[in-house]
Parts: structure tokens; C-alpha cells; sequence
């Protein structure tokens, strides 16, 4: 087999592959054997039909044909596997020459990745927030913890912004009832925006036991977008009453025992998940800065690929929440429009940072060993809430162990380009990546290419 390339852009090729007739032999005889399965000749059982009696009956362009089907897939393969190509969508092929017992010709037009040179990564210049914890840092986390352990106490007064009440609703369009559009006891905070536009500002200054009328647009159901009116009957008004900071509160959240100690206990770990951050950020923006050095053309044909999962993944968001597509977007404080622009733009760095991050891992001989790739699943496993073992079969069943190996080199690569840049703090400070590392996993007697390889090890929620 012989095969030629011609680049017609930076982004797509065209193989000109030639074939011997006699490397078809093995798809030749088992074109036979699938077409006379197919057929029925009288005088002969299903399957055992002979060759001359397929070509009398039925002509040796059938054969080819399945000949050809069967032959082309594999010899495409083997065409790509003997070339420098890397193709990123499938091929459009043709055979542009048949001769029987002789040789086959066909060309196959591709998109494939571009080829570029990755510039040398050493001391990218990147700024990352800093690790030094404030005051207010504490204070912010003592905040969310008060309002973990917050209680809701009934009060004799009008709804405000942050209190809770329980109300029944119901909807009404020129005066008839939708029992689709009804709902009883329901507790919500006032203020926290509803996708259901005007109920807020109606829950505004009502109190226990009245009731009140709004007209908006429906958000979900048969009706959705239809104009209704929304009667409200407010049955209680609660409001959030946060617990004291001192050691009792102390005690009830954490596992110290006076105020002093929980305080401690937070400024260590916002100080760990500080420097979890500057290292992520490093790696990120270290990565961004390289990609600016790089002019890369995308393959059009992967773009769209791209983009279109995006979007198909938005019309399974949007059927899954129930909502109407503007109480969606509305609720998500954005437009379809700039959804779908960021789509383009996120679609297009993906791409980029992948063809960037591959050639990373070539460079540098990047592999995944079992333990990596247990660790990985392990993590994974967490993340979406299933055992370990359920989610490494799902991924052994699907084939997608492949991908997640792909995951784990560039996750490998681009933490080798964050470890070469030239890191500051927002204060100017140099920030020693090594020496956050020996911080976080202090136990680990090697933090130089292990840790390098991997993500900080993330701390555990008090």
C-alpha cells in the first residue's frame, strides 16, 4: 500500500492511498460469505452459496462492493497509522480507481490537527491571588457557619428581604383554575429571586393570614409562558435568627471547644485552601499565557463538534429544570445569546488547550501509571457519588478508559507548565510552588516530580 498526502489547509488533508487488489483478498472472500447469506439461490442452503454461482447470479460488482465497505475503514487506518496525521473528524472517502484483480485507488479528505511548536514554557510570568489571611476572612467563614446553624423563629410583623415564609400558591388565566399550577405549605426565603418574576416584590410587607394577587408569566407546565394572575396566602412569617459567636456555638459546629480554637482551626484551613488556589491558579494562568504565544487554526469541522455538545448538553438542562427557555435563562441571569457565544469562545480554547496540552505529553514522555489511574477514579467516584468500582466498570464498559488516561496526562502536563513559570503574589511576593507543596503534604519525604504530577490534595470541610 502506497499512500501520498496533500495538504489542502492548515486544518485538513487529503490521502491518496494505492492498494494492490491482491491486500483485499481477506474482505474479497468474506464479501462472499456475508453475500451469500444474504441470498437464496434454490438448490443451495443459506450461507453455501459458491463464489461463480454469487458473480452468474448476482454480478461481481455486488461483491466489490461489500468488498470495499468492509476493506476501506481498516485500509483508511492503516493509511493514517503510516502518516503524520492526526485526524480530527471523519473522513470523506472516495474511490477514484477500480481495477479488478489489480488495484485499488481511493482518497480520503480529513480534518486533522494543525501542526505547530509549543515555545518554551520556562519562566511564564503569571500573578496569583495571595495566601495571607485577613481578619475578614475569618469573619466571612464564622458568617456562613452562623447561618449553617441558623434558627427560624415565627414573628408577628410583615415579610422582609431574608426571612422565610410558608405560603400556598395557585394561578389563575381569565379566571380559571390551573391544577397543574398549584402549590401548598411552601417555605422560601424572601428576596432570594424566584424564577417566578413579581413574587418577591409581592412578598414584600404581606403578613400571616393575607393574601394577595400578582399578574407574571408562568414558568413551567402547559402554560408556561402564558400571562396568569398568582394568588398568594401567606400562612406564617419567620425570621432567621443566627446563633452567638462564643464557645457554646463553638462546641455546636466544630469539633473545639472555645471560640479562640475554632478561629485558629479556620485560619489554618482558609490558609491551606489559599495555597490549594495559588497553585491551581498558577497552573491555569501559567497555561493561559502560553496559549497567547500560539497562533493555533482550529478544524472547523471539531469546532462544531464542540459547540454542539455544549448546546445539546443546555436542551437537557433546560428539559430537566422544567422551565420555560426564558424563565431558564433568567434564572441563570444570562441570555441564550451569551450563552451561546461564550459556548463558542470556551469551544474554541478547549480545543486549543488540548492540541497544546497533547503535544506536552508527547515532549515530555507523560504516561499514566495504574496507581494514577486508580486515584483518579477514586476521585471521580466522589465527585459524582457512586463506589469506585461501579464507576471504573461504567468506564471500562464504555471504552472511556482511554479518555480518562487522556485526562490525567494533560491534568500531568499542565501542571509541569505551572511548575516552570515565574509566580508573584498580588503584593509582588515570589510564591514558592515547592514549598506549598511540602506545605500541604508535609509528610511526603519527595514533593518534587510526584507532586508535580498531580493536584494538591484538597482539604476537608470543617
Amino acid at each position: 500500500m502506497k499512500t501520498a498526502v496533500e495538504e489542502l489547509s492548515p486544518t485538513r488533508v487529503k490521502l491518496t492511498v494505492e492498494v494492490p487488489f491482491k491486500e483485499l483478498e481477506p474482505s474479497l472472500q468474506a464479501a462472499y460469505k456475508k453475500v451469500a447469506q444474504q441470498v437464496r439461490v434454490p438448490g443451495f442452503r443459506p450461507g453455501k452459496v459458491p463464489a461463480r454461482i454469487i458473480e452468474q447470479r448476482f454480478g461481481r460488482a455486488v461483491v466489490l462492493e461489500e468488498t470495499l465497505n468492509d476493506a476501506l475503514p481498516k485500509l483508511y487506518g492503516q493509511a493514517v497509522d503510516e502518516t503524520d496525521v492526526f485526524p480530527v473528524s471523519q473522513p470523506e472517502i472516495e474511490v477514484t480507481k477500480l481495477e479488478d484483480g489489480e488495484q485499488v485507488e481511493f482518497t480520503a479528505e480529513v480534518d486533522v490537527r494543525p501542526a505547530f511548536d509549543v515555545p518554551d514554557y520556562a519562566g511564564l510570568e503569571v500573578v496569583v491571588g495571595a495566601s495571607e489571611v485577613s481578619d475578614e476572612d475569618i469573619d466571612t467563614q464564622l458568617n456562613a457557619l452562623r447561618q449553617r446553624f441558623a434558627t427560624l423563629t415565627g414573628v408577628e410583623r410583615q415579610a422582609q428581604n431574608g426571612d422565610y415564609v410558608v405560603m400556598d400558591l395557585r394561578a389563575e388565566i381569565d379566571g380559571r383554575n390551573l391544577d397543574e399550577q398549584q402549590a401548598a405549605d411552601v417555605s422560601y426565603e424572601v428576596g432570594a429571586g424566584s424564577v417566578l418574576q413579581g413574587l418577591d416584590d409581592a412578598l414584600q410587607g404581606m403578613a400571616a393570614d393575607e393574601e394577595k394577587t400578582f399578574r407574571t408569566t408562568l414558568v413551567g407546565g402547559e402554560n408556561a409562558g402564558e400571562e396568569a394572575d398568582v394568588i398568594i396566602n401567606v400562612k406564617s412569617v419567620k425570621e432567621k435568627v443566627l446563633p452567638e459567636l462564643d464557645d457554646e456555638f463553638a462546641q455546636l459546629a466544630s469539633e473545639f471547644d472555645t471560640l479562640d480554637e475554632l478561629k485558629d482551626g479556620l485560619r489554618g484551613q482558609i490558609r491551606r485552601n489559599k495555597l490549594i488556589e495559588q497553585v491551581m491558579e498558577s497552573r491555569e494562568k501559567a497555561l493561559d499565557a502560553l496559549l497567547e504565544k500560539i497562533d493555533i487554526p482550529l478544524p472547523e469541522s471539531a469546532l462544531t463538534a464542540e459547540i454542539d455538545a455544549r448546546k445539546h448538553n443546555l436542551e437537557h438542562e433546560i428539559a430537566e429544570s422544567g422551565l420555560s427557555r426564558e424563565a431558564y435563562f433568567r434564572l441563570h441571569q444570562t441570555t441564550e445569546e451569551d450563552r451561546f457565544a461564550e459556548y463558542e469562545q470556551n469551544a474554541a480554547k478547549a480545543l486549543k488547550v488540548g492540541f497544546v496540552l497533547d503535544k506536552i505529553v508527547k515532549a515530555e514522555e507523560i504516561g499514566v501509571s495504574e496507581q494514577e489511574l486508580t486515584d483518579f477514579v477514586v476521585r471521580r467516584a466522589m465527585q459524582v457519588g457512586v463506589a469506585p468500582n461501579t464507576l471504573a466498570q461504567h468506564l471500562a464498559d464504555n471504552n472511556q478508559l482511554p479518555l480518562a488516561m487522556v485526562e490525567i496526562v494533560r491534568e500531568k502536563a499542565k501542571t509541569i507548565v505551572g511548575d516552570a513559570a515565574s509566580v508573584k503574589d498580588e503584593a509582588g511576593n515570589a510564591v514558592d510552588l515547592k514549598a506549598i507543596y511540602a506545605e500541604l503534604n508535609p509528610e511526603q519525604e519527595q514533593v518534587g516530580a510526584e507532586q508535580a504530577e498531580g493536584e494538591p490534595e484538597q482539604p476537608a470541610e470543617s
